[in-house]
């Protein structure tokens, strides 16, 4: 199996008429990496992986997969599987059968196929199980069969179009982990496409992030949670409460942000927006959740304070989610760990809130999530 194979595509572009659902992609994914595009949908992120599968032609640019131009290589002669969101498994297949369908094309004896299912079953942690029909396999054992039939392949690159979407809860999360774990034991490149945060911060080397076939950013799932590089990512990746307001001092990297209704917040100036932001410009601060916490009744001089009174508490398990009103009628939310005791958060209560300004940002205005 070919190991490490990048992907680049180069000034994408993908119109349907007048409509342009793909504007000026340029993304390097390095060979063996975990990549996902993140976004809503009808962003464009499936129309980037039909692109590269080949079942799409680019209106401009190019797709290159290990610096070969794609241009005119139709889907069965890529370096490519596609894991689909039905799977698509042959119901009146057996599994090792599933598995091994590319070779049984391609002329490959049944010793050869059965030996080969073997391996990938082993690795997919299913020994045994070849001689089961699909409709005897759970959800998440349906999509390791997928992942092993596409691996059997040997491409370069795998591509998963939210493979995971119709699985519940519990067992997407199981799922993502084993993901990671089945390519970082194959090594090839996966493209990963998907709506949901959870799965892309937690199995991606990098993520880009979509809007209206727009890539707002690529980074990280750090980066873009803790440095999201406009307003947009900010209010999609994650949680975060939004404060509008005008620059009125900026000193180094952070700014000084006079909300409509808050007073004044400081933040770091999101790495993007440096040297691009000037006093008396409108923009946002965000600051997640988690970064609030209660001030207490002496709170350090360095940090910023948010006077607010209680709404609502609500108790999720492993944390509280306090939702409080600023100034002006701001809707603000706090989270705060469940440490086996209730927060002193009770209804219309006032509460002076303070969060380190390391850990808020502010950036020019301009596009939520939610807008």
């Amino acid at each position: 199996m070919s190991v490490g194979v990048g992907v680049n595509l180069e000034n994408l572009w993908i119109r349907f008429g007048d409509f342009v659902a793909v504007q000026n992609a340029n993304v390097n994914i390095n060979g063996g990496d975990f990549f996902s595009f993140l976004g809503p949908s009808g962003c464009g992120k499936t129309t980037i992986l039909r692109a590269v599968s080949g079942f799409l032609d680019p209106s401009e640019g190019r797709v290159l997969i290990g610096d070969n131009d794609m241009a005119g290589i139709g889907p069965n002669k890529r370096p490519t599987a596609l894991i689909f969101q039905n799977l698509a498994l042959f119901p009146l297949m057996k599994v090792w059968e599933n598995i091994t369908f590319s070779m049984e094309v391609k002329g490959a004896s049944t010793a050869e196929r059965r030996k080969r299912a073997d391996e990938l079953l082993d690795m997919i942690a299913l020994d045994g199980q070849g001689d089961k029909l699909p409709s005897e396999l759970s959800g998440g054992q349906k999509q390791r069969v997928a992942i092993a039939r596409a691996l059997c392949a040997e491409p370069d690159v795998l591509l998963l179009d939210e493979p995971l979407s119709a699985l519940d809860l519990k067992l997407r999360q199981h799922m993502r982990t084993e993901l990671r774990e089945i390519q970082q034991r194959v090594g090839i490149t996966f493209i990963y496409i998907t709506h949901d945060q959870g799965e892309a911060l937690t199995m991606s080397d990098n993520v880009a992030v979509m809007r209206a076939g727009i890539i707002d950013q690529i980074g990280t799932g750090h980066e873009v949670y803790d440095r999201p590089a406009t307003p947009f990512v900010a209010s999609f990746v994650g949680e975060n409460n939004v404060f509008r307001g005008k620059i009125h001092e900026i000193n180094g990297t952070q700014a000084l942000l006079q909300t409509n209704r808050t007073g004044l917040l400081r933040a770091e100036i999101t790495p993007a927006a440096v040297g691009n932001l000037k006093v008396g410009d409108d923009a946002m601060m965000f600051v997640r959740p988690e970064a609030l916490a209660p001030a207490g009744a002496a709170p350090p001089e360095d940090k910023t304070i948010i006077s607010a009174t209680v709404l609502n508490e609500e108790f999720e398990g492993n944390s509280y989610s306090v939702f409080l009103e600023g100034e002006g009628g701001k809707e603000i939310k706090m989270s705060l760990p469940n440490l086996g005791q209730d927060p002193e958060a009770s209804k219309g209560s006032e509460l002076s809130l303070t969060y380190d300004a390391s850990n808020a940002v502010v950036m020019p205005a301009g596009e939520l999530a939610s807008e």
